[in-house]
């Protein structure tokens, strides 16, 4: 199932860095995207833009990931030629990860 099933995302950039928040709907979801939505998979899935780290971090009390995505932006709003300079889309495009739809 896509990722966009059971959670909406935010995102926001400070620099060069891109900051995207995965928010399960459910909390009873949480788990299934906790496994499955790693920093790994966020890395490979934006190999093509994201050229530094990714870290997550867990915030199970509200049920949501938060990716920080090093060397993301083309050196950030002021220095980027991207048409998405804050990226932004980075959290629809999240969205479309693919996961499976059990533990």
């Amino acid at each position: 199932m896509k990722l966009r099933e059971i959670a909406h995302s935010r995102t926001g950039d400070k620099g060069n860095i891109s900051n995207i928040s995965v928010i399960a709907y459910d909390q009873a979801q949480y788990k299934l995207i906790e496994k499955y939505v790693t920093a790994e998979r966020v890395k490979e899935f934006f190999s093509d833009m994201v050229q530094g780290k990714v870290v997550r971090y867990t915030l199970p009390n509200i049920g949501a990931l938060n990716f920080v995505m090093y060397d993301a932006l083309s050196g950030g709003v002021t220095r980027t030629l991207s048409l998405d300079i804050h990226g932004k889309s980075f959290s629809s495009a999240l969205l479309n990860m693919e996961i499976p739809n059990k533990l």
